[in-house]
């Protein structure tokens, strides 16, 4: 194939998409696919939508010279409608929403949802589509997420992780849960607990969860590269991921594939991504689209069943990660969706 593959970046505001879009490039580049950001390039094969663009002229015109749209989707903006939003950033997310389902409506020849939970959503809010689509999950590069390395969990203390980009705003609640979840457990380990947050936090959340964690042991690690996450995940007993309605968190197949089992509630795509003995979901308890208060018992019996079984969790987790999320998988899902030969 000489035509190239346009790739059209992401909205602002719409997360994980540069990790995606690097990691395809990394695909392509791999196999000689040429690609290019310019849709007014006028030999174009097909042009792969990250999400949604403004430049909605220009891909109209790219369709009618031929070539074949395809959208990627995960799910939407939603926090902004249970929780108070300044103006400016209520109206990027629902613009943002508007565009994406006009793309998905008018100009997709077909749709790439990264989970089924992802497709269920859009076509509960949105309608049906009747077009092809398909189901292709995150990738991760499974050589460079690996349970082989120098670090490991720590002996004296027992560790829960989190890791998001940004735990502001509506995300912070995931702080408070995690804290009380701490709380719940510590007390029947036969070690100490560490609660380690890998992320950015603003100071006035900090000392607001302070306030709720007594004698807790909170690390707060910040913000780190992302060549570090592979030796941060792997240095950890269970990931407790915090996203809720989440459509392919790539904090979680990270983990999973560097052999840390994840806990989560069942939100969002978290039961398709963590398989039976990789990890535990438990159910939220509670309306989790409104954000009420999850129940936090369910979550701890499940923590403390992943701490007296890591050994067997963490082999599991792997063999989850490599049936269903490497790399090559996620790239070859796109690349059929693109017709690429």
């Amino acid at each position: 194939m000489n035509k190239p593959i346009c790739l059209v970046p992401r909205l602002r505001g719409l997360g994980g998409m540069v990790s995606f879009q690097a990691k395809l490039i990394q695909g392509l580049t791999e196999r000689d696919i040429p690609y290019t950001f310019d849709l007014s390039q006028s030999e174009i094969a097909a042009v792969l939508v990250i999400g949604g663009t403004r430049h909605l002229a220009q891909l109209w015109r790219a369709k009618k010279r031929g070539a074949l749209v395809v959208q990627r989707l995960n799910g939407m903006n939603w926090m902004h409608k249970v929780t108070p939003a300044p103006i400016r950033e209520h109206l990027r997310a629902e613009i943002n929403n508007h565009i994406l389902a006009l793309i998905r409506r008018f100009i997709a020849d077909r749709i790439v949802y990264q989970s089924e939970f992802s497709q269920t959503w859009w076509n509960r809010v949105y309608g049906e589509r009747d077009l092809p689509s398909d189901i292709v999950y995150n990738g991760v590069d499974l050589a460079r997420y690996t349970p082989n390395g120098s670090e490991t969990p720590p002996d004296d203390r027992y560790r829960i992780l989190l890791v998001e980009g940004h735990l502001t705003g509506a995300y912070a609640r995931g702080l408070e849960t995690a804290v009380k979840l701490a709380l719940a457990v510590k007390n029947a380990l036969d070690k100490p607990l560490e609660l380690m947050i890998v992320g950015e936090v603003s100071e006035p959340i900090k000392a607001e969860v302070a306030s709720l964690a007594g004698d807790l042991l909170i690390n707060w690690h910040g913000v780190v590269p992302r060549q570090d996450i592979p030796a941060i995940d792997r240095s950890a007993h269970v990931l407790f991921s915090t996203d809720l309605n989440a459509a392919c968190p790539n904090s979680v197949i990270e983990a999973l594939a560097c052999g840390l089992p994840v806990l989560a509630y069942d939100t969002g795509a978290l039961a398709e991504l963590v398989q039976a003995g990789a990890g535990e979901v438990v159910p939220y308890g509670a309306d989790h689209w409104q954000l009420k208060d999850p129940q936090i018992e369910p979550l701890a019996r499940a923590c403390l069943k992943i701490f007296h079984e890591n050994a067997t969790y963490r082999m599991n987790a792997r063999l989850q990660a490599e049936g269903a999320f490497s790399l090559d998988q996620m790239v070859e899902g796109y690349l059929a969706a693109l017709e690429v030969r």
